[in-house]
């Protein structure tokens, strides 16, 4: 590949400042051993320019004598974001606001293990954020060979997060690995999330049908693991479909996902409409539908409390912006000035 050549690429791996890049042809990559690396152009640290992320597709000036060059951030369809890590890449990062940590998924794996590990408040946690970036939320209950109740567990999922599909599945037996089928599709995208431990390299070297995953064991005790995937890695399946792996939930944080939590509780919204005061706070007024709802069972404690806890999580992550955004001004104008600000 001659020098100076401008093509279309996909990022699939990013470790520091050096990139993994899959070449693109006719819009779509393929399984190729012609992969990249690729450094930023400096026009992303003197411009303040967002980096690119594993998903991501990029404009590369390629260089047959050393690391080819990116140049460009194509527009994104889908991304994970969380509040900005301030102190990281400071050169750039700092701008931000918010920082993307994964780009262009069609699906998002959920994996949850039915053992201690289930939680009905996370899933409907990241149920929600999914839903914000426009992706398909798939919860995967798996390791179904350790639980006696899959059918209930399945069920109770359903009830929490009815905007998700809902699959169980047992990556040891088989169980369930067929209804999966239908998001195996060539060139679509699909992202895991999950805890440690909780089978998401399993799952992957299931699906590809050989090892491109480490596994690593969990504790009996608390059903806990150490993470096997330490950074972000886009892989191609042999069936031509796109698996993001990352590490553990605590990497995705909250966001601005005000949206994501109605949608996902929309049974709890729909109540909103009915009270009998347009400012109800829904805690002791005459006439509230939502106290009515916990009264008669039709809505349950425990939903509505984490309806109330995801809403408060957001209203954090949104609060936390604000302060960033606050800080990043006093900075750059301190910087401006010449003043010197310890941080």
């Amino acid at each position: 590949m001659k020098s100076n050549t401008l093509i279309t690429a996909r990022v699939s791996c990013v470790q520091k400042n050096v990139f993994t890049l899959l070449p693109c042809g006719k819009d779509k990559c393929v399984n190729s051993e012609d992969e990249l690396l690729g450094k930023l152009k400096g026009k992303f640290y003197n411009l303040g320019l967002e980096p690119p992320v594993v998903g991501d597709y990029v404009k590369v000036a390629t260089n047959e004598y050393g690391d080819a060059l990116i140049d460009e951030v194509l527009p994104r369809a889908t991304a994970f974001k969380r509040p900005n890590r301030s102190g990281h890449a400071e050169s750039f990062l700092k701008n931000l606001l918010e920082e993307t940590i994964a780009a262009n998924f069609d699906y998002v794996f959920i994996v949850t293990s039915l053992n201690q590990d289930y939680s009905e408040n996370r899933i409907a946690r990241y149920v929600s954020i999914t839903l914000q970036t426009g992706a398909k939320p798939v919860v995967i209950l798996s390791k179904s060979d350790l639980c006696d109740d899959v059918e209930l567990k399945v069920e109770i999922t359903k009830a929490v997060c009815d905007k998700a599909d809902v699959v169980a599945i047992s990556s040891l037996t088989g169980y369930g690995l067929e209804k999966l089928e239908p998001y195996m599709q060539k060139d679509k995208t699909i992202a895991l999330v999950g805890s440690s431990g909780v089978g998401k390299s399993t799952l992957l070297n299931t699906l590809n049908g050989e090892d491109l995953m480490d596994v690593k064991h969990i504790r009996d005790a608390d059903g806990k693991g150490r993470h096997t995937t330490t950074y972000r890695h886009l892989f191609r399946l042999k069936n031509g479909v796109w698996i993001m792996d990352t590490p553990g939930m605590r990497e995705i944080g909250v966001l601005d996902m005000e949206d994501g939590i109605d949608e996902t509780f929309s049974d709890v919204v729909s109540l909103f409409g009915q009270c009998k005061f347009n400012d109800c706070s829904h805690t002791n007024e005459p006439g509230c539908a939502v106290l009515a709802a916990l009264e008669d069972g039709s809505l349950s404690e425990e939903r509505w409390s984490t309806y109330l806890q995801l809403h408060k999580e957001n209203e954090w992550g949104k609060a936390k912006m604000i302060r960033i955004a606050k800080f990043t001004k006093e900075y750059q104008k301190n910087r401006y000035m010449g003043w010197e600000i310890k941080e």
